[in-house]
């Protein structure tokens, strides 16, 4: 069920989920619950996989479990082209041994984050992701200055581009006029979109493919949402978008990983628990993430 037009050559195309990574009550990583979950994406109409990522709660994981999480997903996808690690770490040698391993696994790219740990300029930003890409796996970047701190402007991505060290970018600044700035300035650099709620909107301004995190739960909803908004059909896109936006908007929140979770659970999915320093949601924010997950299941959503 996967879309005809997905390429191995451009894999970090088309909608790459983000995966949660599923915890046994223990809190220890469920492999054999991941692979279902990852088998199960792709069946349902998703492109590939984003493990190690901070849905995939990467942060909280040893280095033998998160080098486990890349061997499932390879294994599950069937191709691993279609997986794209998290290679975020402090140090940029660090980063460069996650995308080697990325790259002993066959994995078609992988997703960094820029410097993290202080707030970089741009001659060290464009020296970490040039150290990265020497790994020869293609780098998409992920440009999200909320938690960052540094952010990826369309000049500094040009750049980033122009030296070779970058094939996309994830776009997680909210801003959706960038979109228009970067095609000026780099327009062959791939233009993925980075924030479930803003979907519709950089589809429309060309980006290319989907780094996403609400089809953990609505694999085939988000999918055609997708397919008609990069194809231009308002018709479809647009009352599939109103009607889900409710839900997809928890992506963007600070709780993003326990919502996207707690809506897995409600559907039936792995969700589970998550790990400190991240606790289960209550009150109004936990009511307001089933409220939106029970409109989308009442709507008829899968």
């Amino acid at each position: 069920m996967t879309a005809k037009n997905w390429n191995s050559a451009t894999p970090w195309r088309g909608i790459m989920v983000a995966t949660t990574l599923p915890l046994r009550e223990d809190l220890s990583v469920d492999h054999d619950a991941y692979a279902e979950h990852v088998r199960w994406l792709i069946d349902n109409g998703c492109d590939g996989v984003v493990p190690n990522g901070s849905l995939g709660e990467y942060q909280t994981l040893t280095a033998e479990e998160r080098a486990r999480v890349v061997r499932t997903a390879v294994e599950a996808a069937g191709d691993g082209a279609r997986v794209m690690p998290g290679v975020a770490a402090y140090g940029s040698g660090e980063a460069r041994r996650w995308a080697e391993q990325a790259a002993v696994e066959g994995c078609g790219s992988v997703l960094l984050l820029p410097p993290n740990a202080y707030r970089a300029d741009e001659p060290a930003v464009r020296a970490h992701y040039a150290e990265v890409a020497r790994a020869g796996v293609p780098v998409v970047a992920y440009n999200n200055p909320i938690d960052t701190k540094v952010d990826l402007t369309p000049g500094l991505l040009a750049g980033l581009y122009a030296d070779g060290s970058i094939v996309a970018v994830k776009e997680f600044s909210g801003d959706v006029r960038r979109a228009y700035e970067l095609a000026e300035l780099a327009p062959e650099l791939d233009l993925l979109i980075g924030a479930d709620d803003v979907l519709l909107e950089l589809a429309l301004a060309g980006a290319v493919g989907w780094i996403a995190g609400y089809p953990n739960a609505f694999p085939a909803a988000c999918s055609a949402l997708y397919r008609a908004a990069v194809d231009g059909d308002l018709a479809t896109a647009l009352p599939l978008y109103r009607s889900l936006h409710s839900l997809l908007r928890w992506d963007s929140k600070t709780e993003f990983v326990q919502s996207i979770k707690l809506s897995m659970d409600i559907v039936g999915r792995p969700g589970g628990p998550t790990r400190p320093p991240r606790f289960p949601l209550t009150g109004e924010t936990e009511a307001g993430v089933r409220r939106a997950t029970e409109k989308a299941v009442a709507d008829g959503h899968r």
